[in-house]
């Protein structure tokens, strides 16, 4: 085995003054355009992760190629289009936006961090993300998921390509993983001030559904805590919220296959809550801290045509944490306690810290 070339060093020289501490923020991925083709290689990279899809190899490489990537990318591109927007994919835009936003609210709070973003699947990707940064000095890197709920799917599917990045690297800097932070005190208030802030500008609807990504019911029994992390989040959001526990409901989307996922499914939800009488919901993906194809098409248009067709009159989507203050400033706090022990300060001004002396000479002269 061959690992990469380090980068130019001299033995015996001092730490190199451009030595930092960096923040790799993860999500899941998007397709460089809504086109089919793209759609083929993004769908063939993320459905060939194991992590994904646990059926052995050989049949799932056969349903795969034989069945699925001849269908599915074309009807999946035509979705992407209905969401893409002048700057590309929302996910990855929020993703980006987040990235630059968290490395300034750091740097508020005194931290000279770098911040860069990564998709596990597609581009830019985790590995070429991780390489860069150690191109530029990085020796510390906080691997930072954007999922809040931890899931053998997601989150370890993230830790997988950082540690295959690893396994040829001679210098490895040294990492810190984040697992989750579903309970998290700042990102349970970002949360709540979303609601309320929409509460706020349309009122509040009869019923408030919460919607987190599915997974195979089986993950749970195996003893993925997916499940119990999401609903701990939707817990201690209601009780945020002052919400009893039968003004607000928990669902799963996102159904792949035929497989049992965890339950109770969204769409059909809606639809029975429409047929027995519900005329208004407000929806929140809080699994999501950036909207993407899942809320913006599946939730507010698909979500909303069948609760619409069953019978509801009103249904209001809430938007993402996106760049929400709240939010950034909730996860510039989390990552700054991830972050302790590690030299994070900004280095001082030689200049500006002899200007501040002269002046509290000067001032203290004066009186």
């Amino acid at each position: 085995m061959s690992f990469a070339p380090e980068p130019p060093f001299s033995h015996g020289a001092p730490p190199a003054a451009s030595s930092t501490t960096a923040i790799l923020l993860c999500n899941l991925g998007t397709p460089d355009e809504p086109t089919a083709p793209a759609l083929r290689r993004y769908l063939a990279e993320f459905l060939s992760d194991p992590r994904v899809v646990e059926i052995p190899k050989p049949i799932w490489w056969l349903i795969l190629h034989g069945i699925i990537l001849r269908i599915r990318p074309k009807k999946s591109a035509a979705k992407y289009a209905s969401i893409w927007t002048r700057e590309g994919s929302p996910l990855k835009v929020w993703t980006q936006k987040q990235a630059v936003m968290l490395r300034g609210y750091l740097g508020v709070r005194g931290h000279a961090v770098e911040v860069r973003y990564a998709m596990r699947y597609g581009q830019p990707s985790i590995a070429s993300q991780l390489d860069q940064l150690k191109a530029d000095g990085a020796t510390r890197i906080l691997i930072l998921p954007a999922y809040p709920q931890y899931s053998g799917t997601t989150t370890a599917s993230v830790f997988d390509a950082v540690y295959s990045w690893a396994a040829r690297i001679r210098r490895i800097p040294e990492l810190r993983f984040v697992n989750h932070y579903h309970d998290a005190p700042g990102y349970i208030e970002a949360l709540a001030e979303k609601v309320r802030t929409h509460w706020r500008h349309s009122g509040q609807a009869e019923q408030l559904l919460m919607s987190f990504h599915g997974v195979p019911e089986r993950t749970l029994k195996l003893g993925d805590p997916y499940h119990c992390e999401c609903q701990k989040t939707a817990r201690l959001l209601a009780e945020k919220l002052g919400l009893q526990k039968d003004r607000y409901k928990v669902t799963f989307q996102s159904r792949f296959g035929k497989a049992k996922w965890l339950q109770p499914y969204t769409e059909p939800m809606l639809i029975q809550m429409a047929q027995a009488g519900v005329k208004s919901v407000d929806v929140v993906c809080p699994g999501f801290t950036g909207d993407c194809l899942e809320t913006l098409q599946e939730i507010a248009m698909e979500a909303r045509h069948a609760f619409l067709q069953a019978g509801g009159r009103e249904f209001r989507y809430i938007e993402c944490l996106n760049d929400s203050p709240q939010w950034l400033a909730a996860l510039a706090d989390f990552s700054a306690q991830q972050l302790a022990g590690w030299p994070t300060q900004a280095a001082v001004d030689p200049a500006a810290l002899a200007a501040s002396r002269t002046a509290a000479l000067t001032l203290g002269a004066a009186q």
